[in-house]
C-alpha cells in the first residue's frame, strides 16, 4: 500500500528510479496504464514502469486526442497511477501545453504529481496522433527551446523529446532535429511513426549511444514488433500506449449491447473479474485490516454517571 503508509513510499524520486531502469541492458517495457486499476493489473504481471498516453486519457474523458486536455487533467491520472503502484510513469506531455513557461509549469506539476518521465513532441496545435496524416511541425528552434525549458524546470524528471518529422520532412531532418533536442538537454529521443524495421535500425545507427523510445501502437503505421525485436534494433524503451484502453472499450461495448439485448448481465458473468479478484487487486482486505488496527471500536462497559 505505497500511498497510505509512509514507510512504504519509495525513498528515491521517480525520475531517478526511471533512469536507473534504463541503465540495465534489457529494454524497458512500458504498457499503457493510465488508470489506477489498470496500473495495479500491469504491476501484477511484473512491469516495472508504466506509460500514460494522452490519447488514452483524452478518450477516457470522451474527448479526441487533439491537445484538448489540460495539465491538471493529466495530473489527476498521474496521481492515481503512482499512488496505486509506486511505479515510475512515463507521461505524454503532448506539445507542452503552450510555450516555454507553460512547459516549465507542466514539468513542475508532473513531478509533484509523481511522474518519472515526460515526452514532448515537435508538433503544432491542434496536435494529432503521430500515426495520422497532415501533422504540422513546430520549428526546430522552437522545440529546442521547450526542451531546454523542461530541462531547467526539472529536479529529477527524465525528459524525452519526440520528433514527428520523419513522415513530412524525411529521415535526415528527423535525425537533425533529434540532435538539436539532445543539445538542448533531452535525455532521450522518441522517433514517432517509423514504418519499417530498416527505418528503426537506421535511426538508431545515426543516434549512437542515445536512449531511444519505440512506440508499438495498433492500427497505426508501425508493423508489429516485439520488445526483443525493438531491443535488437537499438531501442532502450518500448510503449504499448492505448492497447489496454482498446481492449477495455471493446469489452464495455459488448457488455452494453448484451444488456440492451437480453435485459441483464447474466450472460456476461463469465467475462467479468469477480468481486474477490477485484478486492485482491486493489488490496481491499489489507486496507480494511489497516483501518481496524488504527481505529478500534470501544464498547461502553457501563452507563455514564450523571
Amino acid at each position: 500500500m505505497p500511498y497510505v503508509i509512509g514507510a512504504d513510499l519509495p525513498a528515491q524520486p521517480a525520475g531517478e528510479r526511471f533512469r536507473a531502469l534504463l541503465e540495465r541492458p534489457e529494454i524497458l517495457r512500458m504498457p499503457g496504464a493510465h488508470l489506477g486499476l489498470a496500473a495495479l493489473l500491469a504491476q501484477k504481471q511484473g512491469f516495472e514502469a508504466l506509460y500514460l498516453s494522452g490519447a488514452a486519457m483524452s478518450a477516457s474523458m470522451g474527448l479526441p486526442d487533439l491537445g484538448m486536455i489540460t495539465v491538471e487533467d493529466v495530473c489527476f491520472f498521474i496521481r492515481q497511477v503512482t499512488r496505486a503502484t509506486g511505479l515510475p510513469a512515463l507521461v505524454d506531455g503532448d506539445t507542452g501545453y503552450g510555450e516555454a513557461l507553460n512547459v516549465m509549469h507542466m514539468v513542475r506539476a508532473f513531478e509533484d504529481a509523481g511522474a518519472g518521465a515526460v515526452h514532448l513532441e515537435d508538433q503544432l496545435l491542434p496536435k494529432k496522433c503521430g500515426h495520422l496524416n497532415d501533422k504540422k511541425l513546430a520549428g526546430a528552434d522552437e522545440m529546442a527551446a521547450k526542451v531546454a525549458a523542461a530541462r531547467r524546470a526539472r529536479r529529477h524528471l527524465y525528459v524525452i523529446a519526440r520528433t514527428d518529422a520523419v513522415a513530412s520532412e524525411g529521415m535526415d531532418a528527423a535525425v537533425d532535429r533529434a540532435k538539436r533536442y539532445l543539445e538542448a538537454g533531452a535525455d532521450a529521443i522518441f522517433p514517432e511513426a517509423l514504418t519499417t524495421a530498416e527505418m528503426f535500425r537506421e535511426f538508431a545507427r545515426r543516434m549512437p549511444g542515445v536512449k531511444l523510445l519505440a512506440n508499438m501502437t495498433e492500427f497505426g503505421r508501425t508493423p508489429f514488433f516485439t520488445a526483443a525485436e525493438f531491443q535488437e534494433m537499438g531501442y532502450a524503451m518500448v510503449i504499448w500506449p492505448v492497447s489496454h484502453l482498446r481492449v477495455a472499450a471493446k469489452a464495455w461495448e459488448e457488455l452494453y449491447a448484451q444488456v440492451a439485448a437480453e435485459g441483464g448481465t447474466h450472460g456476461a458473468v463469465e467475462r467479468m473479474q469477480t468481486r474477490a479478484e477485484l478486492y485482491a487487486t486493489i488490496g481491499y482486505h489489507a486496507y480494511e485490516e489497516l483501518d481496524a488496527s488504527l481505529v478500534r471500536t470501544v464498547v461502553p462497559q457501563a452507563m455514564p454517571q450523571r
